[in-house]
């Protein structure tokens, strides 16, 4: 079994704390490896490597630090499978997936790379006569990046990327559920040359890492993808230095299902949304509104989609659709919600428990029928391959219902209907909305929540220049 240290300034570095966590395969429950769960002292010296390189980071033209996130891009293609297999074994996604997620992570990293020739400022109109106004583009300086464990490679680049090209330097710190995808991608980075301190990773628990990366008065930027308790606590942490937040945090997203829909679409799209990564992605349909007359159609194929998927360790059998939820912990919270739905008054059409396969935090697919706008299942994130299904008469019901929400990530809906569709776009209060699609956004697009499900957003123009601040200058005729 490994045993992984932190990298700080260029070079993997024991920790100088005692502790160490254990890496649990979620299919097996098998240990993996260890990872420190670092100190303060590890913490400050990553900050002090990151804001001593990043002087010099900044001052290199753009399209040189372009040059190093294609060259990350390129090792990373060269290790796709081994990639994809420690992405596997450490969070339980399955090998397709898993493979997606590093190619994505390549060409998001050559996405960023692109932008070094469109960074653009701005020359304003002076109310003075012979006087010039410049609004510059700059590097925040030193970024905090707190990850999550559901895309873990990806988001790793999330971050890297556009903190990389605008000039900033970076210190990470991966979740203690999915570490070594992490170790990995430093190791590819060690290959490529690039200069010490750039970026750094430190392994640890939120309540001591994350902690001390959101209270560090030397952090500019901290971007965290995470719960909305987690984000909460960041922004109380940061708030006595005042230190800028951009929050991706939960989604409760909403799929409205009207009667012209083209229902071998909906249902597949749904269907993937509950399945894929084993239901544990915050942008993918988490509740549905069918409407009255089609709902039993929609259910029946719905139902039967489901009962069809397969689930298992995805390194044991590379052609199953879904693998565990990430722990113990996540298992209890699906399971706990579908009984408080049975309890409630809804109706099991198939699933609602625990999947064969020993040691895993298997679930069954699952659909829950005769849900209400009040239940808890309707209201709270549920995490896993569970989909709760809610029948309304129109489209001011299904908006209203869509909209009664703490979150506000993404959303979709299906329909043949033009203006109907037009009028979910105006109407529908969330980040993004899917139309007869599935819900996976674009990089050039801008993943940008409402209400609690985030601050800022990511990817695009408007991801990069999260990472930037502005600086106005005067120029006066002498």
């Amino acid at each position: 079994m490994q045993h992984y240290h932190n990298f700080i300034n260029g070079k993997f570095v024991p920790s100088s704390g005692a502790d160490r966590i254990e890496v649990t395969n979620p299919s097996t429950g098998q240990t993996i490896c260890t990872v420190p769960d670092s100190s303060q002292a590890d913490v400050d010296a990553a900050v002090s490597a990151a804001e001593a390189a990043q002087s010099g980071w900044g001052k290199r033209p753009a399209i040189e630090r372009a040059k190093a996130l294609r060259a990350i891009a390129a090792r990373i293609r060269e290790h796709v499978e081994p990639l994809a297999r420690a992405i596997a074994e450490e969070q339980g996604k399955v090998l397709g997936l898993a493979r997606v997620e590093v190619a994505f992570t390549a060409d998001y990293l050559d996405y960023m790379a692109e932008w070094a020739r469109r960074i653009e400022g701005e020359i304003l109109e002076s109310d003075r006569p012979g006087e010039t106004i410049f609004l510059f583009r700059q590097p925040i300086g030193v970024i905090g990046g707190i990850l999550p464990w559901n895309f873990p490679f990806f988001l790793i680049a999330r971050k890297v990327a556009p903190a990389l090209v605008t000039g900033n330097t970076i210190v990470i710190k991966p979740s203690k559920e999915t570490p070594h995808n992490a170790v990995k991608f430093c190791d590819l980075v060690a290959e490529t040359g690039l200069p010490p301190g750039v970026i750094n990773i430190v392994h640890g628990r939120g309540s001591s890492v994350g902690m001390a990366i959101a209270t560090d008065p030397r952090i500019g930027m901290i971007s965290l993808t995470g719960s909305v308790e987690t984000g909460s606590a960041i922004m109380a942490a940061a708030a006595p230095n005042i230190t800028k937040v951009s929050l991706e945090l939960g989604g409760k997203a909403p799929a409205i299902v009207m009667a012209d829909a083209d229902m071998a679409l909906a249902v597949e799209a749904v269907k993937a949304s509950r399945v894929i990564n084993s239901g544990q992605v915050c942008n993918c349909a988490e509740r549905v509104y069918v409407q009255r007359s089609v709902a039993d159609e929609f259910v029946d194929k719905l139902t039967a989609a489901m009962k069809a998927t397969r689930f298992g360790d995805p390194l044991a059998d590379e052609s199953v659709d879904y693998g565990p939820l990430i722990n113990q912990a996540g298992f209890r919270k699906v399971d706990t919600l579908v009984r408080g739905a049975v309890a409630a008054g809804a109706t099991l059409t198939t699933g609602g428990g625990r999947g064969p396969g020993e040691g895993g935090y298997y679930y069954q697919p699952t659909v829950l029928t005769g849900c209400r706008q009040e239940m808890e299942i309707i209201r709270c994130e549920i995490f896993g391959p569970v989909i709760p299904v809610v029948t309304f008469d129109d489209l001011d019901e299904a908006i209203a219902w869509a909209n009664d929400s703490d979150f506000g990530l993404t959303s979709s809906i299906y329909t043949r209907d033009l203006d109907v569709a037009l009028r979910a776009c105006r109407e529908i209060r969330f980040g993004e909305t899917y139309i007869n699609r599935e819900n996976f956004e674009a990089m050039q697009g801008f993943h940008a929540g409402w209400r609690k499900s985030g601050i800022g957003g990511a990817d695009g123009k408007h991801g990069l220049y999260e990472f930037t601040q502005t600086h106005v200058v005067y120029i006066a005729r002498s």
